[in-house]
């Protein structure tokens, strides 16, 4: 098989967390590879929005961990709804506690968890911020929860789904129903509602602003290489933000990524992924590619 167009072979594991919550992580690639590359998704999303850049990376010698955040994708609800942000951290800090020279890149939310555990653990060789800062536009941020709120009874199909999908995102080529499918559970009700568990709601975004002067006092003390990748025509993260970033993180390094919105990934994967090898090859430039199809 010529490795070179073919999709990595994937593999899950699972990480048991108190609490009842099991939290489920997809690898791609070699896992004696150095550093590995962690990916956290952000409130709302889960590790599909990766696997497009991890099977490439995989396929030129990285190895990569996709985490479902509790609450999210594949990951248990927990039973006690226990979705309070350090409840994030702690179980972002178990996943890499035998990954000490992983390289996080993290989306929204899942960028400010790794701010959380570099602060109050060194043990990233490098942060990539994707789209997020301490501080943010909250007109965008609330256009995410409102858009989230909608529909707490589900939808009739998944061509429904499709539809208001659509609806939020124009710019975005319309979404197939049939892969949309798989960002969707099936009630006993018979309806399809997102993967994400309600309950989350009930914590995240009523102490949002509360999180920020926490956030931004654990920016202040990573040292660990960062990167901010943004979207140029985001509403989440804005100059304003990112300039604010840069004096808290003198030593980060800052990429706009033209046309893209908040979800850089989804708008402009090629350019994403184009910008994290030229970070990576750069920065880690002892790290060469090492698959094969011998292998």
């Amino acid at each position: 098989m010529d490795t070179a167009h073919a999709q990595q072979v994937s593999s899950f594991v699972s990480l048991d967390r108190p609490g009842g919550v099991v939290l489920s992580v997809e690898h791609f690639g070699k896992g004696n590879a150095r550093p590995s590359l962690v990916f956290t998704h952000g409130f709302g999303q889960n590790r599909l929005a990766w696997r497009s850049s991890a099977d490439q990376l995989a396929r030129e010698g990285w190895h990569c961990m996709l985490l479902d955040a509790r609450g999210h994708g594949d990951s248990s609800w927990s039973p006690d709804a226990q979705y309070e942000l350090q409840d994030f951290v702690d179980d972002l800090s178990a996943l890499v506690a035998t990954r000490s020279d992983a390289v996080l890149v993290g989306a929204s939310m899942g960028g400010l968890l790794a701010l959380l555990v570099e602060a109050q653990q060194p043990q990233f060789a490098a942060i990539v911020l994707v789209d997020v800062t301490p501080t943010w536009e909250s007109s965008g941020v609330n256009r995410i929860y409102e858009f989230m709120r909608a529909y707490p009874h589900g939808f009739d199909s998944t061509e429904q789904a499709a539809a208001v999908v659509s609806e939020y995102l124009p710019h975005r080529e319309k979404k197939d129903a049939g892969r949309l499918a798989q960002h969707l559970r099936l009630n006993a009700a018979g309806r399809y509602q997102w993967h994400w568990d309600p309950k989350l709601l009930d914590h995240i975004p009523q102490a949002a602003q509360r999180y920020q002067p926490l956030l931004m006092d654990a920016a202040q003390r990573v040292h660990c290489p960062v990167h901010l990748v943004s979207g140029g025509k985001s509403d989440v993260v804005s100059a304003a933000t990112i300039a604010a970033f840069q004096k808290l993180v003198p030593h980060a390094t800052h990429q706009p990524i033209a046309d893209a919105t908040h979800m850089v990934v989804g708008d402009q994967n090629e350019s994403f992924l184009n910008e994290i090898k030229r970070y990576l090859t750069s920065n880690f430039p002892k790290m060469q590619p090492n698959w094969s199809s011998n292998e």
